[in-house]
């Protein structure tokens, strides 16, 4: 994100939100949560953000892209700042993330399997209700269908 040419002392937040593709309530909401700094304001009481704030907001935004939490992006930008922090430390967190990832993936494909099954054998338009393996799925829930698929 760049500071706009015709914006000497910085972005407006209506700026910085346009230039960063989030809205202004997401702006303030990172601010009451500690994430963005307390803007400067100008003398008619309007925030005024700098190149930092523009900085540190995409750091944010990226770092939400990638599955971080808003903790995680809290402890992540802490340790950014933090001069005894190494690139490990970053490592180790990435890390865990995909790791994370991974899990998550595998449990979407779990996921994906058990009701696409259950479409597979749907018996579609006509059939009655009791014949359908996707309203089963709902009431026995997906662990009552594994256990009984690894059977």
């Amino acid at each position: 994100m760049n500071m706009p040419r015709n914006a000497p002392t910085g972005f407006s937040i209506g700026q910085l939100a346009r230039s960063s593709g989030v809205g202004v309530e997401t702006i303030r909401y990172y601010e009451r949560e500690g994430l963005l700094p307390a803007p400067r304001r100008t003398l008619s009481n309007y925030r005024q953000y700098g190149q930092d704030a523009a900085d540190r907001l995409g750091f944010i935004l990226h770092a939400k892209e990638l599955g971080f939490t808003l903790e995680e992006i809290r402890r992540l930008l802490h340790l950014s700042t933090n001069a005894r922090t190494d690139a490990g430390t970053f490592h180790e967190l990435a890390l865990e993330k995909v790791r994370w990832i991974d899990e998550r993936i595998a449990s979407l494909q779990q996921m994906r399997k058990l009701l696409s099954d259950a479409v597979e054998a749907c018996p579609g338009h006509g059939a009655d209700k009791s014949e359908c393996p996707i309203l089963a799925l709902f009431r026995e829930g997906t662990h009552a269908k594994a256990e009984r698929s690894m059977k």
